[in-house]
């Protein structure tokens, strides 16, 4: 009997793109967070800017919710915004 090589099944996703997608990405205030985090979305996306963001700050003042929302085109580059994101030092959670 001889094995077949199989080809691995496509990558499923739910989400249909290109579409407008909402990442929360969470950290400690600072003054920067918001720069840096729009910086890093737009190494993927050149025309995000801030009008696309909406803050809230944590009720003792201690941290930042940004959600983001972020035109995609793909899985590969939804995943892509998610790995820098969550590789800033500033980023505590991105969901």
């Amino acid at each position: 009997m001889t094995q077949q090589a199989q080809t691995p099944p496509a990558e499923e996703t739910l989400i249909e793109f290109p579409t407008n997608f909402p990442i929360k990405v969470m950290g400690e205030t600072h003054d920067d967070f918001t720069l840096e985090v729009t910086r890093i979305i737009q190494g993927h996306w050149p025309e995000f800017d801030t009008h696309l963001i909406e803050i809230r700050g944590s009720s003792n003042g201690k941290y930042l919710s940004l959600t983001c929302l972020v035109y995609v085109i793909s899985k590969p580059q939804l995943d892509d915004i998610y790995r820098s994101l969550t590789a800033h030092p500033m980023v505590k959670v991105v969901l």
